[in-house]
């Protein structure tokens, strides 16, 4: 994947690594999380979003697949692309790899419902939030992303 948001930066740390000496699979997901918000975010759903319409998403499906290990001090950037918009509906990859040359170390397929936290139901996206994700599909199938 090529296109895709910037929805994360960061670097692993020692005590981020387990017994073997490479970053933690509990890691992994902290940072995939991380992204997650950021991309969420950039399609109009902020922490102010949430709170003033009593709103959520919940991670129904969540696939990670691991390509290359991260040891201490490696820097990695995930970018993030909207695969698929429905009514309640979002699902995206996140791709988390090396700045340094770039390599893939993992992907993450993730599909999450929007909320009603009070009624604890789901309920239609947006019409904002999910235009500006159709957006961002469509920019990153343009790219050439697939």
């Amino acid at each position: 994947m090529t296109a895709g948001l910037v929805t994360y930066r960061g670097v692993v740390y020692p005590w981020q690594c387990d017994q073997v000496g490479h970053l933690n699979v509990m890691w992994y997901v902290g940072k995939f999380d991380e992204a997650t918000w950021n991309l969420f975010s950039e399609l109009g759903m902020t922490a102010s979003y949430f709170r003033e319409r009593n709103r959520g998403m919940a991670a129904v499906q969540q696939n990670i697949t691991y390509k290359r290990e991260l040891f201490a001090g490696e820097t990695v950037l995930v970018r993030s692309r909207v695969l698929e918009v429905r009514n309640k509906v979002i699902r995206f990859l996140h791709e988390m790899t090396l700045t340094d040359g770039g390599e893939v170390a993992a992907l993450c397929d993730l599909t999450g419902v929007h909320l009603d936290r009070g009624a604890r139901k789901s309920v239609p996206l947006e019409a904002d939030v999910a235009e500006r994700a159709r957006e961002l599909a469509v920019d990153a199938d343009d790219a050439g992303a697939a």
